[in-house]
């Protein structure tokens, strides 16, 4: 009893009988949350509103996104070359080069050059393709192979192959021949390092076990080596065509008469940045095209292959 209820004449509450007590007042409560703790829990409505924000993202198609930045940068060039903050001695303005370039492919001229650069970069891919994956078939296949031709070639790819112009020039002359032999150089090098490491990576225990089931050396490699190097392989083209198209820019500025070179000398010599410009995005283009289509190969040749396409 209080010092309060001896005052007021006022009798203690009787606790069996009265206000639950604490403890009891803590059973009631944890009673139904008993089922609550074995339900599944359930995320709060905030939660279900972020959870689908990457649903969303994919809801926009990919091909909109990728183009997302390529559309502000002209936007900018435009609003640039406009104002006359980029002057158009420096640089044409995107119209400018449009129209340009609707010209030269209205009266010919473009994609007379064009098919002139496609049939180098063909022939100088082809043989040297042919170079870069036969040495490193007999390289990485054999150990003889290894201790011929890796060392050679490792000290060749070191020396800067836009710098034996002048030898090409002497050697072959100022025709067709060192502007191909240029562009066999580039890819052949790209090729034979992912080829030979291709090769050089497959898992050994492929190999075992396939011994184990009594392949021949030839069935080796025929059906686990080559297999297995196949991705190194697109690799290597990937980057030999990208170098084709560089190779090809550097060997058609010796002399050329014709092509995509031959036209951004001339405009060179007469300023016209709009044919330059007009010339890069042709380069470009067909790069972009290129490299489709090696992606398309590698989705056609490597399907049994896992791959990670991002989230």
């Amino acid at each position: 009893m209080t010092l309060d209820q001896a005052v007021h004449g006022q009798a203690p509450p009787d606790v069996s009988a009265g206000t639950p007590t604490r403890a009891a007042s803590a059973e009631g409560k944890a009673a139904p949350g008993q089922d609550a703790a074995r339900a599944e829990p359930r995320p709060s409505p905030e939660l279900s509103r972020v959870i689908p924000v990457s649903g969303r993202r994919r809801s926009v198609p990919r091909w909109l996104r990728r183009t997302v930045g390529p559309v502000v940068l002209l936007v900018l060039w435009q609003v640039l070359s406009s104002t006359g903050v980029l002057h158009a001695d420096l640089l044409a303005s995107p119209g400018t080069i449009a129209a340009t370039g609707g010209g030269l492919v209205a009266d010919g001229t473009l994609p007379s050059a064009m098919l002139v650069s496609l049939q180098r970069v063909a022939v100088g891919l082809l043989l040297g393709g042919a170079a870069g994956v036969a040495l490193a078939l007999a390289s990485g296949l054999s150990r003889l192979g290894e201790d011929v031709i890796d060392a050679t070639v490792q000290m060749l790819r070191s020396i800067p192959w836009v710098g034996v112009i002048p030898l090409f020039i002497i050697w072959l002359g100022i025709g067709e021949a060192p502007k191909i032999a240029l562009i066999a150089l580039g890819v052949a090098f790209h090729l034979y390092l992912n080829v030979y490491a291709g090769i050089r990576g497959v898992d050994a225990q492929l190999v075992e076990a396939g011994t184990s089931l009594g392949l021949s050396r030839w069935g080796l490699v025929r059906h686990v080596v080559l297999p297995g190097a196949l991705p190194g392989a697109m690799t290597g083209l990937r980057y030999s065509l990208a170098t084709a198209w560089l190779a090809l820019v550097f060997g058609e500025q010796v002399n050329a008469d014709d092509g995509l070179g031959f036209l951004m000398n001339q405009a060179r010599e007469f300023f016209r940045t709009d044919v330059i410009v007009v010339c890069l995005v042709v380069y470009a283009i067909l790069g972009l095209i290129a490299d489709l289509v090696v992606r398309t190969l590698e989705r056609l040749l490597l399907q049994w292959r896992p791959t990670f396409t991002g989230q």
